[in-house]
């Protein structure tokens, strides 16, 4: 296996183009390394991208938020822009596993690998992410709901970067949160995770969401059935109706008959909820 060191995006396209299906793209390594050690993976050349500094950046371009590649989760979990404009980003970055995982894992090698489990991809959906993709040809944006294709598939093409994932922020009276639940409280892949964005008008309706879960056997996604059923609720002392919503997010998400799909189906309904109520106080406080 040939190993190579780049230090540029135009290098990395370049060795993309060179090796095709037969590179790899290494970053931080947390999935890559693991799958060649254990014999899953053998390309014929390692492509190593983690000194491109311009892949590290966190940056507001045109009211959007612009996170390079190579950001790593620790970054996402601790940066201030993020946990103002992106919570449920922060939030889902720090359950990835324990830091030492968070300090070397970057999102474009959460996006790229698109595990099932994969908690952050939730929360991207929800904040309407888009992919800046690079080669030799040329660059294309694609929406990330249209980027994951399955469980561990993706439609970036084989001589494709991800330079950039570009956010859309929170807006006024809108709060959002992350909520997973694994086999154990720490250091576990998520057996559900669920994303909220929740947006509420001044006379307590809700009149925005968008929700989206991870877990199971598909790639993460957005559930619009779910999304749908919340849209009209009037807030009631705080609290937000979630049944209907509730029952839709847990039969789209789960329709598996196996017992972690059932399982999934009882937990879901109960972290939307919990969700909504803790974006509705977001709100409240911001309001006060």
């Amino acid at each position: 296996m040939q190993f190579s060191r780049v230090r540029s995006v135009a290098e990395a396209v370049d060795e993309l183009s060179r090796w095709g299906t037969e590179g790899r793209i290494l970053a931080g390594g947390t999935d890559v390394m693991p799958q060649y050690l254990r014999g899953e993976r053998s390309p014929a050349a390692l492509i190593d991208i983690s000194g491109i500094d311009g892949l590290q950046g966190i940056s507001d371009v045109g009211g959007a938020t612009s996170v390079g590649a190579l950001v790593t989760l620790r970054r996402l979990a601790t940066a201030s822009l993020i946990a103002l404009r992106h919570p449920a980003l922060s939030q889902a970055s720090a359950a990835v596993g324990a830091w030492q995982t968070q300090t070397v894992a970057t999102v474009g090698g959460n996006v790229c690998t698109a595990a099932a489990s994969a908690d952050t991809l939730p929360a991207l959906l929800v904040s309407d992410a888009q992919l800046t993709l690079v080669s030799k040809s040329g660059r294309r944006r694609m929406d990330l709901g249209e980027f994951l294709t399955g469980a561990g598939a993706t439609a970036l093409r084989p001589t494709e970067l991800l330079r950039a994932v570009e956010l859309e922020p929170i807006g006024e009276r809108s709060a959002e949160g992350y909520l997973k639940v694994g086999r154990r409280s720490a250091m576990d892949l998520a057996v559900v995770g669920l994303a909220l964005r929740l947006s509420v008008t001044p006379s307590g309706v809700v009149s925005g969401a968008r929700v989206a879960v991870c877990g199971g056997t598909r790639s993460p996604h957005r559930v619009p059935s779910a999304e749908t059923a919340l849209l009209g609720i009037q807030i009631d002392g705080g609290r937000v109706d979630c049944a209907e919503a509730g029952a839709e997010l847990a039969s789209a998400a789960a329709p598996e008959r196996t017992e972690a799909a059932r399982y999934r189906r009882r937990v879901l309904p109960g972290l939307l909820s919990r969700l909504a109520d803790r974006c509705v106080a977001d709100i409240s406080g911001a309001d006060s």
